[in-house]
């Protein structure tokens, strides 16, 4: 855990009507602090779970792209979070959790940035469980953000 400098939960969204279809439950509890942007709960009783490895700011070609680029690593990755669930019948929206590995070298204030373009790619009134680890480094030092996904689709 060393190579950890910070740890914080953090949100990525998917749609509640869509999430209710699936039979999936997402709650935050009074008994826990108000989450700032995420949930604390998502409760899967059918679907098919799907999990996706971290994506990088790749092309389909396996070319870094946006060196140096936060904000359009943020949106490659989006991209290829799109193309992963949908090679499994799903969408963005069928997304339940996300795990954000962002690089210790990335500022910090750039996070809102991420919420923002998020946002673009996963309108929600209420995201899914997240977590955001500041890390040392990932495979690349080209790369500054990574994102796994679990995905939760078809029929309740």
């Amino acid at each position: 855990m060393t190579h950890l400098r910070t740890i914080l939960v953090f949100v990525a969204t998917a749609a509640l009507a869509t999430a209710q279809e699936r039979d999936v439950r997402i709650s935050n509890p009074p008994t826990l602090s108000k989450p700032n942007g995420y949930s604390y709960i998502v409760e899967v009783n059918s679907g098919k779970v799907v999990y996706v490895a971290g994506q990088i700011a790749a092309d389909q070609d396996g070319n870094i792209v946006c060196k140096g680029d936060f904000a359009g690593q943020v949106r490659q990755v989006f991209e290829n979070l799109t193309a992963a669930t949908k090679a499994v019948g799903g969408s963005l929206k069928d997304i339940v959790k996300l795990n954000y590995y962002i690089s210790e070298t990335v500022d910090r204030s750039l996070i809102p940035k991420l919420r923002e373009i998020r946002a673009g790619y996963l309108p929600s009134p209420m995201p899914p469980a997240s977590t955001l680890l500041f890390v040392k480094g990932l495979a690349s030092p080209d790369y500054l953000i990574e994102i796994e996904a679990a995905v939760v689709n078809g029929p309740k």
